[in-house]
């Protein structure tokens, strides 16, 4: 097999289909390396119930809109379907079942090792996103919890958890939702670092995503405008809805530490539960950038998706530190075109 290549995508997700869009345009030799079996990226491994919280077509990756689900705002699966169909719409140069291990380079190039032998090209993209780097705060004596402990990053459905109580730490959209249907088998407590913020009930991505392009773009002119939320702020959802008329979306400040069998509040009483649910986000999956000399564990330097310090590497859909929008799927069309033309200025 011939592995030499103009350009490399490290991911085969939203943000690696993406960039791929734009670089099947270039006369450049490209493709993606995606360790997943089958086309969808993270959202292969979300929870079983979960639904975006826009319409279809404010959901969409550039050239094709998103078909409409059944309902309003598409499941999981719709996703993974247009993520899938997306590939083949635009024949996108895809090697499935490939780990990178390790990425180095010399002589102008970059060697990409893996499972299925080793890779170069003069220019790098790194698309894999946050979902293999789930991020838990470290708490006092939490190795000491004899209890269940997961990541939402591992959670699939409620069964689990019946008539066990359930701890529920963090304040997003992945944490009301998980709550609204673990809270219909069991006991719930809610821990979030301050109260959270629940938007009006009709409004939805759609609206954030637009109010947050207007924002990004009165901030480059040198001006500010006042938004009526953020995107970090609760989406009401029919489940956290239906959760709100159960009265279960009360929310109280974190506890101080773990014992054996539960928690302490800082008051200093001890409460007792089975399990934990950690919502509490993830940080940036670029363990495969380590033999760069980059320091994983800290925020790469960047000029938008250009890795400041190292010429050749671009960084795509891991958050705001790489461009607007850029870890959803209709915000990451913008970065991903910006970055092509990057890399064919690069390559001239």
């Amino acid at each position: 097999m011939q592995n030499e290549f103009d350009v490399i995508v490290i991911g085969g997700g939203q943000s690696g289909l993406a960039v791929a869009y734009y670089l099947r345009r270039t006369n450049f030799n490209y493709v993606i390396l995606d360790e997943q079996s089958s086309p969808g990226g993270a959202w292969l491994n979300t929870w079983d119930s979960l639904k975006l919280f826009s319409p279809a077509e404010h959901s969409s990756l550039p050239g094709w809109l998103m078909p409409k689900d059944s309902t309003e705002y598409p499941h999981k699966n719709h996703v993974i379907n247009y993520l899938t169909q997306y590939e083949k719409r635009y024949k996108l140069h895809v090697h499935r079942g490939v780990e990178v291990q390790g990425v180095t380079r010399s002589n102008n190039l970059f060697h990409v090792s893996s499972n299925k032998g080793n890779y170069t090209c003069k220019a790098l993209v790194s698309a894999t996103g946050t979902w293999k780097k789930p991020f838990i705060p470290n708490y006092p004596d939490i190795e000491k919890f004899k209890g269940i402990q997961i990541h939402s990053a591992n959670y699939k459905s409620p069964e689990l958890f019946k008539d066990k109580r359930v701890l529920i730490v963090g304040g997003g959209n992945s944490a009301a939702q998980i709550l609204a249907e673990v809270s219909k088998v069991t006991t719930t407590k809610w821990v979030t670092l301050k109260e959270p913020k629940f938007l009006p009930d009709e409004v939805d991505g759609r609206y954030l995503f637009e109010f947050a392009t207007k924002q990004y773009k009165a901030k480059l002119e040198g001006k500010e405008i006042q938004p009526a939320g953020s995107l970090g702020d609760v989406v009401m959802v029919d489940t956290v809805k239906e959760a709100r008329e159960r009265n279960v979306l009360n929310a109280v400040r974190p506890f101080t530490s773990f014992f054996e069998f539960g928690v302490q509040w800082k008051d200093g009483t001890k409460e007792e539960f089975d399990a934990v649910i950690w919502c509490t986000g993830f940080k940036a999956s670029l363990d495969h950038l380590a033999g760069l000399g980059i320091d994983t564990e800290t925020r790469i330097k960047t000029n938008q998706t250009k890795a400041v310090e190292y010429p050749g590497l671009w960084l795509v859909g891991y958050g705001s530190w790489t461009g607007f929008a850029s870890a959803t799927l209709i915000g990451v069309g913008r970065t991903a075109r910006r970055t092509v033309e990057e890399i064919a200025e690069y390559l001239k």
